[in-house]
């Protein structure tokens, strides 16, 4: 199949180019670089040894999507496309709905309009809410989010879902990740946010390489194991290899399925520190601190569902995680900057 990845240069859109290449799929990559990096691209087709088609466009322009469209005859659509940092959500959620709610529009106006039926939606467990009771299944309601990027993926799954109503052969798959971390084993593609770091493992190797002074762990006292928070993480290429299954299973159906992308166990932050001074063998700066607002002290996934519907299961550990976080960041010490 051909498939479009909006958004593909971000940190999950590249590591599943490189998984749906591998697969046998050929790829098209649509970006307009403000959260990425055309320099992914270019290490996508070196790791795969191929020129991937890709455009330099938003994701919200209906022209330049019937462009690419018209050039490209499309099978699927993953969409990827979105601004996603939480507290930044907070302090600019004009932008945020428009951006996220219109780049979803956008690319159901062009499907229709080129009849293309399957898409596959970038998602997250924060549609949940704090509601729920971990491990959170699929059948969970969706609960009440707690900042506007959470809202955009609640109302995006909604936009969807409402679309197969009208047109019952549309299949969307609403893939509801968990905590991606990790990197492409090479070192040539991985996590490379631009500013300071919204999640976790990049805030470390960041820390682990010098560009930061020293991690702050928000907590110490949660009612687990070691106090610190309990979340699900998951290798990227992991999750990469999910999104494969799930282009293959969209062609065969019709209508809206949920699937959650998570590994089903539940590790502490300081697990993630620990850990990652074992198998890099070195000793990391941090400190506890008080507690982040709206942090809940556990939340993970049951992954039962994406084993028996798409027999996808996640297959690399937290030290697989750790290790090739900072395999890519030692190499790339800036980022994808030279």
């Amino acid at each position: 199949m051909r498939v479009l990845l909006a958004g593909g240069a971000g940190f999950i859109g590249s590591h599943t180019a490189v998984a749906l290449i591998e697969a046998g799929h050929d790829v098209v990559i649509v970006d307009n670089y403000s959260n990425s990096s055309e320099e992914a691209v270019r290490r996508v087709g070196q790791l795969t040894n191929t020129e991937v088609t890709h455009y330099e466009a938003d994701v919200k322009d209906v022209d330049a999507l019937n462009k690419i469209f018209d050039e490209n005859k499309i099978d699927c659509v993953i969409h990827f496309a979105g601004l996603k940092a939480v507290g930044e959500s907070v302090q600019k959620p004009i932008e945020y709905y428009r951006n996220n709610i219109d780049t979803t529009l956008a690319l159901l106006e062009v499907m229709r309009s080129h009849n293309v039926k399957n898409i596959v939606f970038s998602s997250s467990a924060t549609v949940y809410g704090s509601e729920n009771k971990s491990p959170l299944t699929e059948d969970c309601k969706k609960g009440t989010c707690t900042n506007p990027y959470g809202w955009t993926k609640w109302m995006m799954e909604q936009i969807l879902t409402d679309a197969t109503v009208p047109d019952q052969d549309l299949s969307v798959i609403l893939l509801r990740y968990f905590n991606p971390i990790g990197a492409h084993p090479s070192g040539l593609i991985g996590e490379d946010p631009q500013g300071i770091p919204n999640n976790l493992m990049p805030y470390v190797t960041q820390v682990a390489v010098g560009r930061r002074e020293k991690l702050t762990v928000f907590g110490g006292d949660y009612p687990t194991p070691d106090g610190t928070c309990l979340r699900d993480y998951i290798h990227v290429m992991d999750l990469a290899d999910g999104h494969v299954k799930a282009v293959e299973y969209a062609a065969s159906r019709k209508g809206t399925d949920i699937i959650n992308l998570g590994t089903g166990h539940p590790y502490s932050v300081l697990d993630i520190v620990h850990t990652f001074e074992e198998v890099n063998n070195m000793k990391l700066n941090y400190e506890i601190g008080p507690r982040r607002a709206g942090d809940l002290p556990e939340l993970y996934s049951s992954a039962q569902k994406a084993k028996d519907v798409l027999g996808w299961e996640a297959k690399r550990d937290l030290a697989d995680m750790c290790r090739d976080s900072w395999n890519f960041q030692k190499k790339n010490p800036q980022g994808y900057k030279k």
